[in-house]
This record gives C-alpha cells, sequence and structure tokens, in this order.
C-alpha cells in the first residue's frame, strides 16, 4: 500500500508540471523553446537554477560522502563561489553584446566555423553524459525503494520517466523550464530542511550540539592542508571555481535560462543571488549528511555512500510523511536537471550543428519539426546512457561526475579563454585534433600522476591541466598578426 500511494503522488507532481508546461506553452514557438523570448524575470531564473545545479547527485551523493571525506567537498563549493562572479562580470556581458541565442557561435565569430562546431560538440558530449549520470541515479534510487516493489523494472522505469519529461518539454522548452524549476527547486529545499530539521529533534541536537557531535564523529573535517593529496584546499578550491566557469558560464543549457532574461543588469543579479544561495544549500546538504550517519550509528544501520538517504527515510521506519518529504525532494532533483539538458541539447544541436537560425528557406513550422525529432533523439540517447551506467555503476557517483567534467569541459574552456584572452587566429582544422588529444594526454597523466609526480595526486584542478594543455596547444599552432572579426575585437579590449 505504500508504494503504491508513493507512485501516486509521483504521478500527482508530474500532472501539476504538465499543467505548468500547458499554460506556459500557450502561443509557443521556436523563440520561446530557446531563449524563452528573453523575457523571463531574474528573480525566477535565479531561484530556478539552484535545482538545476544541485540535482538528484547532490541530493543523494553529497550527503552520502560525509561519513568517509566529511565537509571536503565544501572546498569545492567555495571554488563554485568564486567562479561564479566570473560568470557574471566577465563571460555574461560578452554574451549579452553579442546577442547570443547559442553561446557557442562566440566561438564561430572569434575563432572560425570549425572551432564553433567543436566547441558545441564537446558542450553536447559533456552535458549528455552529466545529465544522464545525474539522472540514472535517480532512477535507481526510485526503482530500488518505490518501484520495484510494484513490480517495474529499473528499464521500465528509465522509460517512462524519460517519457514524462519529453510531454512537458517539447512544446515550451525554456519559457516552460523557468517556472517548472522554480516549483522545483522550492520542493527540493523545502524537503532538505523539513529532514534535517525532524532528524535533529529526533536526536533532541539543536544547531551547536549537532555541529559538536558531528565534530567528535571527525565528521566536519573540511580542509585538507597535505599539498600532495587529491583534496588539497587550494586545488579543490581553484578546481571548483574552473568547474563553475566551465560547467555554468560555457554550458548552453545554464546560460540559455541566463540569457532569457531580458537585460544584462538583471542576469547578473540572477547570477549573484544563485550563487550566495547555492553555498548555503550545499552546507545543509553536507549538514544532513553528517546527521544522518549519526543517526545511522545510533539505531545500527550499516549504510553507506549513496544509498544511506535514501535508506533511512525509507526503509528506517521514520514517519510516513518523512518518506513523502524526501520522495518529493527527489523527484523535485531529478526533473530540473533532466528537462533542461534535453531542451538545451535540442537548442545547441539544432542551431550550432544543423544551423538552424541560418536557414532562412524553411518555414517555422518545418523547423519545429526538427526540433522535435531531435529532442526526441536525445531523449533516445540518454536512455542509452542511462543503460550505461547501470552497468559501471560503483557506489558514490559525485566524484565520477567531476573527473567526467574535468575531461570534457576542458576542450571548451581552452577554446573560450583563447578567443577572449588573445587576439591570435588559430589554424582550424587542427582544433578538433587538439581538442581530443588533451583530455586523452590527461587521462594517461591521471593514470599514473603519482608515479610521475613524485606521489604528487591530481583531483579537481584536472579540469585546470586538461583546458591549460588545449590552450597551449592552440598557443602553439596559431597564427598572429590577423585581425580579428570587428565586435570581438571591441569585446576584447573592453576585457582588457
Amino acid at each position: 500500500m505504500g508504494s503504491g500511494i508513493l507512485l501516486f503522488i509521483i504521478l500527482f507532481y508530474f500532472a501539476i508540471l504538465l499543467g505548468i508546461a500547458f499554460y506556459t506553452s500557450r502561443h509557443s514557438n521556436n523563440d520561446s523553446f530557446f531563449i524563452g523570448n528573453r523575457n523571463s524575470k531574474w528573480w525566477l531564473v535565479a531561484f530556478g537554477m539552484i535545482g538545476t545545479s544541485l540535482s538528484g547527485m547532490t541530493f543523494i551523493s553529497v550527503p552520502g560522502t560525509v561519513g568517509k571525506i566529511g565537509f571536503d567537498y565544501f572546498q569545492v563549493v567555495i571554488g563554485y563561489w568564486l567562479g561564479y562572479f566570473v560568470v557574471a562580470f566577465v563571460l555574461l556581458p560578452l554574451y549579452y553584446k553579442l546577442n547570443l541565442t547559442s553561446i557557442y557561435t562566440y566561438l564561430e565569430k572569434r575563432l572560425g566555423i570549425v572551432s564553433y562546431k567543436t566547441g558545441a560538440l564537446f558542450f553536447i558530449l559533456s552535458r549528455t553524459l552529466g545529465a544522464t549520470l545525474r539522472l540514472y541515479l535517480v532512477i535507481k534510487v526510485l526503482e530500488k525503494f518505490v518501484l520495484h516493489d510494484i513490480g517495474i523494472s529499473f528499464e521500465a522505469s528509465a522509460i517512462i520517466i524519460l517519457a514524462l519529461i519529453l510531454l512537458y518539454t517539447f512544446r515550451g522548452g525554456v519559457k516552460t523550464i523557468v517556472w517548472t524549476d522554480t516549483l522545483q527547486t522550492v520542493f527540493m529545499l523545502s524537503a532538505l530542511v523539513i529532514c534535517v530539521i525532524y532528524i535533529m529533534h529526533t536526536m533532541h541536537l539543536n544547531l551547536s550540539g549537532t555541529w559538536h557531535a558531528m565534530q567528535q564523529a571527525g565528521y566536519t573535517k573540511m580542509i585538507q592542508s597535505d599539498p600532495m593529496h587529491a583534496g588539497f584546499f587550494l586545488k579543490q578550491v581553484l578546481g571548483g571555481a574552473f568547474i563553475t566557469i566551465a560547467m555554468t558560464g560555457l554550458d548552453q543549457e545554464m546560460m540559455q535560462k541566463n540569457i532569457s532574461v531580458s537585460n544584462l543588469k538583471d542576469s547578473q543579479k540572477n547570477m549573484l543571488s544563485f550563487c550566495f544561495i547555492m553555498v548555503a544549500a550545499n552546507f545543509v546538504f553536507l549538514l544532513l549528511g553528517g546527521l544522518l550517519y549519526l543517526y545511522a550509528k545510533q539505531k545500527g544501520i550499516a549504510i553507506a555512500g549513496d544509498d544511506l538517504f535514501p535508506t533511512i527515510a525509507m526503509k528506517s521506519g521514520l514517519p510516513f510523511y518523512i518518506t513523502v518529504c524526501f520522495l518529493i525532494g527527489l523527484i523535485s532533483a531529478l526533473f530540473p536537471s533532466a528537462d533542461g539538458a534535453l531542451t538545451a541539447l535540442t537548442s545547441s544541436f539544432c542551431i550550432d550543428i544543423l544551423g538552424m537560425k541560418r536557414n532562412t528557406t524553411a518555414t517555422e513550422k518545418q523547423k519545429k519539426r526538427t526540433r522535435l525529432i531531435v529532442h526526441n533523439v536525445f531523449a533516445l540517447i540518454f536512455l542509452i546512457c542511462i543503460f550505461f551506467f547501470k552497468r559501471i555503476d560503483n557506489g558514490s557517483l559525485i566524484q565520477l561526475l567531476l573527473v567526467v567534467a574535468g575531461y570534457t569541459y576542458g576542450p571548451l574552456l581552452a577554446l573560450f579563454s583563447f578567443g577572449i584572452f588573445t587576439r591570435r587566429k588559430v589554424r582550424n582544422e587542427l582544433v578538433p585534433i587538439i581538442c581530443l588529444a588533451s583530455p586523452i594526454a590527461c587521462y594517461i597523466l591521471k593514470q599514473h600522476d603519482k608515479q610521475w609526480l613524485c606521489g604528487y595526486c591530481i583531483g579537481t584542478e584536472l579540469l585546470i591541466i586538461n583546458a591549460l594543455l588545449a590552450f597551449l596547444l592552440l598557443l602553439i599552432w596559431s597564427r598572429k598578426g590577423e585581425a580579428i572579426p570587428h565586435e570581438s575585437k571591441n569585446q576584447h579590449e573592453r576585457i582588457h
């Protein structure tokens, strides 16, 4: 009976999303789908982006890491905070000045068509892997703790959930997602706070008592002072900053929502508001992780990692309303990370790869048909990737996500950095080779880092090393003395 009620809650939640999608997608067109007609409210975008950035990965994996590495992840979060300022004051002015729909068209204006296509393809690869990894984790939890009990397999769960996401995103796109993500962020953060308060109350702890108990258990360790360690403070902060610059500032999904705001000033308000809330939310997730491990010890629950939060919330005899809060929080974390990614990938492929904006002969109806086909194909690709991650899953996935970002976003960061901070002209025919060679070289280095680097272990700075190597290769095989396009030159001078 419990599982049936939980399934009903999932379906009712989805019905609300469908209602919002129907309302917001009235009179929608391709511009509504791609950039929300550039009339999104900045405060809506800021709040909704919390749900997109946190995702089910944060909801499940971040609390699960506390038992092993304490608050180590918060070092990366501090880096995130610094990176958002770079996005707000360096990248957003560039995108608004050039009036971009896809941010990767900057690469064409500055470096050429091959660089543009290469950058877009690396985004498509990066976001597909990142989004499906997040999606896989949440589907796994739903199948294991809810759907399996009523006879729905993992494969069927994945197909049904992707079908639901398709239903409410295929028409409205960004115009719909700005509103649905805001609603889902409210649910997710509410669930987080309710779970923290309940466990503290159950264990008869206040905030200071909670912190002291976690200190006694060794869960609050945050600063890693050993430079040779993968979690060294400076490496984590710098890695976090560049991860934000790459995964937010150079990510069509995140920037698609930002540039849907009508003007630069409001978009910057959105980014800065968002970054402060993000830091606070991540800290509360880590606090929840410490509380969950304390509770598990008290109750004799021998579970750790990604299964900790779901097991306690759904299988340890907590009140049913806590189970419901967890479930709503989980699916609220699921949908924003998946729907935004699906929309952004569709937008990028249509605009950057198929050249939809350049096609003046196709009618609006023909473009819409193409967009819907692409949207459905990406949903199928998502499904294939989810099944792949099921085969290789080995426990905690948050670190795997950061590693994937380090390999795939490095060349993208190098391309944008080269365009913004140099006046040189790349040899476009070599750009795809360089962008493939750099992550391959970094993978080999990562496999032998302790041996080759005298015990030094590469952590989140993998992204920086990858980007720096690609940047140097672009610099070596570039030409000087050629004028850059007028708009890019003005932007370059403004930045410098």
